[in-house]
This record gives structure tokens, C-alpha cells and sequence, in this order.
């Protein structure tokens, strides 16, 4: 299964600053926007770890809580847990199973079954199977509801409690049982978790000499297959592209440096983002270099409520420097950086917030969100229903799927934007 949303994140080396960019995409493999501040891992803490986080804390996150002021601070476990609940939902203390999810996640992989999961009307319900994975091998769909795990109900539980039921197994196989619409029967999927290798960008040639690009995470790869796959539409037309839709919805998030790369491809100059922060390196501006691989062909970009963080700032990087049109719904707003911070002996970690950033014309999106030029609102559209749009086809195997989907409204309003253009 797939996490999304999360942050833009920074390592921090102790002693020497910002060390690189991290990405926090997919720590477990369900849809998640906020994740609990608490782990169960904290109670359980040592008071030399409990010393160590409180010192960093101290030095590093984005807001001063006024810690006692000393060079040993003395908290008891019951403090410590008073004061840690005191963070933002983006900063936790990471043990080493998470802490190798992360890394993995920061290079665009993880082991999973390959799912998408949001609580849609307190049902856990798929949104999207990834490519190549167990779970679409296995013939598992967007919109099947999760009812069990091994047995286990999946009723009243978070997502997170989901996705340990998953991730803990002691079975190489999971028996993941699902309710479809219009079936009577519970449908039992026998499906083995393993590695999978995300693509951070795909794309779809669209009419008249433009192209689609959707960008799904910003990992370390992002940068890469990004211009790879606009060279690839380029390379198809045999001439610049007239025009091209940046689909960013449903996207959770990653690096911030991905996003700054990524963005620094579309733009000749100006401003990117900003962060400030209590520490000294937290205070950076970044700037795009001339350079735009479209040559300024027309972008209409779309974002939705589930778009954040690392995505927010690409949307907003182009926005504010009027090199694009933005459709669609307020994103998430997720406009804080984290950073990573070893602990101990470098198999723990603590993931802070350490800075905010801002859009090029000063602004904060931190629970707020990006408001598009062109507001569509609609629910999310699976892949799937995304590709049958794009490519204009409507077989008889997928009639009655746009019959429930009318159209991707969002999506045909960025196509005539193009066209006038």
C-alpha cells in the first residue's frame, strides 16, 4: 500500500548543518495526511534518548517552546511525552523500521502490496493500485473496500493500524478481503507483499502537439523521469510541445530540492520557494536558473485537496511567476520542512519540523493551501479513469466506468485552456 501526503524533508547532520534533501512519501503503504504525533516506541523511551531529542528540539524546530534552559535538561518520561505531544503532526521520533522505510521511500521504493487507501465515509476504501504490483497483478481495483486483513475486521481502525496489519505479518502472503459495488459476494485476494519500484512521472500525448505529465511523489528520481518523459512527448511530435498539463493531484509530496529541480525546469527566473527557521541554515531562498525546457509553451497545472507539500511548491513556483494556469481544488496545504535528525547510534531518528516555506510572493500555504486560478471541484479520478479521458476512448469495457465519471472535468478544462493558447 501507498502513504500519501507528507513532507519536504532535510537531513540534518549534527555539527554541520543541512546535510540532503530527504523525502517522506510513503512511510508506510496507505493514504495518510496527518501522521499521529505519538509512537508507541516513545514511552519506552531511555532518558539518554529522551536528553538527546530534547536538545534537539530545542536547537532545530521551527517554533520555541520555551524548553528549561540548562545544559542537562532533567524530564521525566511523563513530561517528555506532555512537551513531545506539543509538535506538529509532521514531527515524530522514527525507530529503525521506519527509519529504512523512509530511506527506501526516498528512492522511489517500498515493500508493500501496492495500494492506495483513504477513509472515504468511514469506509477503507482503495483509491488507486499501483502499476506492476501484487495488488493489481492479483486483479485488486480502485474502489474496493477493505473489510478484512488476514482475518482480521478492518473496522474502526486508522489507517496507520491498517497498514501494520499488513506491514507485520507474519505471513509472506496477505489475505486482503474486500467489499466491490455491485457484488454481493466478498471478494478474497491472496496477494504477497514485496518490493515495488514507484515511477515518479508518467505522461499521455493529448491532441494538437500538446502532453500530459502526471507527477505522483518527488523522490531523488523525480528530476530524471521528468525530463525524460518530456523529452519523450518532444521526441514524438519531432518539435517543441505547444502545450502541456502538469497533473499533480493526488500527489502527497517528497523532497524539497526534487521540487525546487523539478520546478527550476519550467521557469527562466525568478523565485521558487523560501524557508525560514529558528537555526541559522533553515533561512535559504532558492531561484530558478534560465533554462526552460518547454520554451515557454503554455502549462495549465492541476492540484486537488490531496495535493501537498513538495507539489504545493511546484504549483506555486509556477503560479506566482505567471508561467502557469492552475485548475481545480484548494490543495492541501502543507507548508512546513522537516528534517532528519540521526539519534544514537544512527538507527533512530527524529523527524522535526524545522522551517516553513514560502510562495515567491511572500506567502505561507501552512493550513491554508493554494487557491487555483480556475476552481473545479470533483472527486479523485483513479489512473485508470484518467487514461480512458486522456486518450479519448470508450470501449464497452470501460463505458459504464465514465457512465459513473462523467468526464475528469478538471482535466478537460486544462485541454481548452491549451487549446486557446
Amino acid at each position: 500500500m501507498t502513504t500519501k501526503k507528507n513532507a519536504s524533508n532535510t537531513v540534518i547532520k549534527k555539527n554541520t548543518g543541512f546535510f540532503i534533501s530527504l523525502c517522506l512519501v510513503i512511510l508506510l503503504t496507505l493514504l495518510a495526511f496527518n501522521t499521529h504525533v505519538y509512537a508507541s516506541s516513545v514511552k519506552e523511551l531511555k532518558s539518554q534518548q529522551i536528553d538527546e531529542i530534547l536538545f534537539n528540539i530545542h536547537a532545530y524546530y521551527v517554533e520555541d517552546l520555551a524548553l528549561q534552559n540548562s545544559d542537562h535538561i532533567n524530564y521525566n518520561n511523563k513530561q517528555f511525552e506532555r512537551l513531545y505531544s506539543k509538535l506538529d503532526p509532521y514531527s515524530k521520533y522514527l525507530d529503525e523500521h521506519e527509519l529504512t522505510s523512509l530511506f527506501d521511500n526516498t528512492n522511489g521504493r517500498y515493500t508493500g502490496i501496492g495500494i492506495e487507501v483513504k477513509n472515504v465515509d468511514e469506509k477503507m476504501t482503495i483509491i488507486d493500485v499501483v502499476n506492476n504490483s501484487p495488488a493489481k497483478i492479483a486483479g485488486v481495483l480502485p474502489g474496493d473496500k477493505i473489510i478484512s486483513v488476514n482475518n482480521n475486521s478492518a473496522d474502526n481502525r486508522t489507517i496507520d493500524e491498517v497498514a501494520t496489519l499488513i506491514r507485520e505479518s507474519k505471513f509472506a502472503n496477505i489475505d486482503l478481503t474486500v467489499k466491490r459495488d455491485n457484488t454481493k459476494e466478498l471478494i478474497t485476494f491472496h496477494v504477497a507483499r514485496r518490493q515495488i519500484n514507484l515511477e515518479s512521472a508518467t505522461s499521455e500525448l493529448l491532441d494538437s502537439g500538446t502532453g500530459y505529465l502526471a507527477i505522483n511523489n518527488f523522490s531523488n528520481h523525480t528530476l530524471h523521469e521528468v525530463a525524460l518523459q518530456v523529452a519523450a512527448l518532444q521526441s514524438h511530435f519531432g518539435y517543441p510541445l505547444k502545450g502541456l498539463v502538469i497533473d499533480l493531484r493526488d500527489n502527497p509530496g517528497g523532497t524539497l530540492k526534487s521540487a525546487v529541480a523539478v520546478s527550476d525546469l519550467f521557469l527562466q527566473s525568478g523565485t521558487i520557494v523560501t524557508t525560514k527557521g529558528r537555526f541559522y541554515d533553515a533561512n535559504q531562498a532558492f531561484y530558478a536558473k534560465r533554462g526552460d525546457i518547454l520554451k515557454g509553451a503554455p502549462i495549465v497545472v492541476l492540484i486537488n485537496e490531496n495535493s501537498a507539500s513538495a507539489a504545493e511548491i511546484l504549483a506555486a513556483a509556477l503560479k506566482d511567476n505567471k508561467r502557469a494556469t492552475i485548475v481545480g481544488s484548494q490543495s492541501f496545504g502543507k507548508g512546513s520542512v522537516q528534517s532528519l535528525i540521526p539519534l544514537g547510534d544512527g538507527n533512530t531518528a527524529l523527524k522535526l519540523t524545522t522551517a516553513k516555506y514560502y510562495t515567491p510572493l511572500g506567502q505561507s500555504i501552512d493550513g491554508i493551501g493554494i487557491t487555483p486560478d480556475v476552481a473545479i471541484n470533483q472527486t479523485s479520478l483513479s489512473q485508470t479513469n484518467k487514461a480512458v479521458i486522456i486518450k479519448n476512448e470508450q470501449t464497452n469495457s470501460n463505458a459504464q466506468l465514465l457512465t459513473g465519471n462523467l468526464a475528469d472535468q478538471q482535466l478537460v478544462k486544462a485541454k481548452q485552456l491549451l487549446s486557446m493558447q
